[in-house]
């Protein structure tokens, strides 16, 4: 566990940022929330879900990684009665390690849909959370939803997905994605028309946990198996609806913003990208992350169980609160607009509670209609 804690954790004293410190008890009330509909959309006493994408037929899908302890495959997709179904086949799900590890999920991590339909499926390719990257592990599988085959395999080498790396997520705009890392901090920025790939923002504190913030859900600290407090690098990232921006943080925040035509343009200097970098907004320790069509920011506030909404207009305000929205990651809205939360309690895995889990089974995905109003 050498790499782990070199790039994972931070030893720190008990501090808690005193900016959001108070929004750091988990108080599981719906105080000055507005009550809505949680449906149950799935649910599973195996697979710890931490990942949902929905498609234009409506079809749903979910992943997570397997250090999480998870059994079952790791994507699937739900079929009619919610059960899971191994996507896009079951090679691809299959732990035979005489299967080449760039043919085979590892640990993924993320799944995202682009603008042509297609998902992206991020796998970290690591031995473990906080371990190794496997040659040829780290990669991005894209498949066509509709034939549910397999359209390219973006193998993530050495130079992008480091030895210690943890690539977290993905998002889109234009020509470009980008995608955070959570182990080795920085920004990975790929061109879509040629595939080149490049590491940005490495040097920049934007992209690193800062050391005087602490995971607190339920009251607790979460700590890593060596029990310090855990840091999680870049981790959430979000793309503005006109694609001006991009907005990243490490999951225990704050948020920073950054100009996509900047990260886009490869002769830019490292020291002028990271000048360029803005304070965006302070925000607790965040799971996940959507971006509805109006341009509505949409993310889980891991301390309060609570889903929460930026507006258009910069205004936040709470969707819904409610204790069995622990540890919502990562969301996803579906053609109709209604939102998916993956309930993923990942604080609870046995990797975090001394290797006994406190999971408190089943997990579920909810569904929740944000047009519709209060029910108070």
């Amino acid at each position: 566990m050498t790499t782990f804690k070199k790039r994972w954790l931070v030893p720190v004293a008990m501090t808690v940022f005193a900016a959001y410190g108070n929004a750091n008890t988990n108080t599981n009330t719906n105080t000055n929330t507005a009550d809505r509909a949680l449906e149950v959309v799935a649910h599973t006493s195996q697979a710890v879900w931490n990942a949902v994408a929905v498609d234009s037929a409506g079809k749903v899908y979910v992943s997570g990684p397997r250090w999480t302890g998870m059994k079952g495959p790791s994507v699937s997709r739900l079929d009619a009665s919610g059960e899971p179904v191994a996507f896009p086949d079951a090679r691809w799900n299959s732990d035979d390690a005489s299967i080449p590890a760039s043919q085979r999920f590892i640990n993924v991590n993320a799944l995202h849909q682009d603008d042509r339909g297609q998902l992206w499926i991020v796998d970290a390719g690591v031995t473990g959370f906080g371990g190794h990257v496997i040659p040829g592990g780290a990669k991005l599988v894209v498949v066509d939803v509709q034939s549910g085959k397999t359209v390219k395999v973006i193998v993530l080498d050495s130079t992008i997905a480091k030895d210690g790396s943890y690539i977290d997520d993905i998002r889109f705009n234009g020509d470009h994605a980008y995608l955070s890392d959570a182990g080795v901090p920085g920004i990975v920025v790929l061109d879509l028309k040629n595939g080149s790939m490049r590491r940005v923002l490495e040097n920049t504190p934007a992209t690193h946990a800062p050391a005087d913030r602490d995971i607190i859900l339920s009251g607790k600290v979460v700590r890593a198996p060596d029990g310090t407090a855990l840091r999680v690098h870049s981790d959430p990232l979000e793309t503005s609806i006109d694609g001006k921006w991009l907005y990243f943080a490490a999951l225990e925040g704050p948020w920073y913003k950054v100009e996509t035509r900047l990260l886009n343009d490869a002769a830019l200097a490292p020291e002028s990208l990271s000048a360029s970098v803005q304070f965006w907004r302070d925000l607790p320790p965040v799971g996940g992350t959507a971006m509805d069509k109006q341009g509505n920011f949409y993310f889980s506030d891991l301390a309060t169980d609570t889903l929460k909404r930026i507006s258009v207009s910069g205004n936040i305000e709470s969707i819904v609160s409610d204790p069995a929205l622990h540890w919502v990651d990562a969301p996803a809205f579906d053609p109709q607009g209604r939102i998916y939360l993956p309930a993923a309690q990942v604080d609870r895995v046995g990797l975090f509670n001394g290797g006994t889990s406190k999971v408190q089974w089943p997990l579920k995905v909810f569904r929740l209609d944000v047009s519709k109003p209060s029910t108070r």
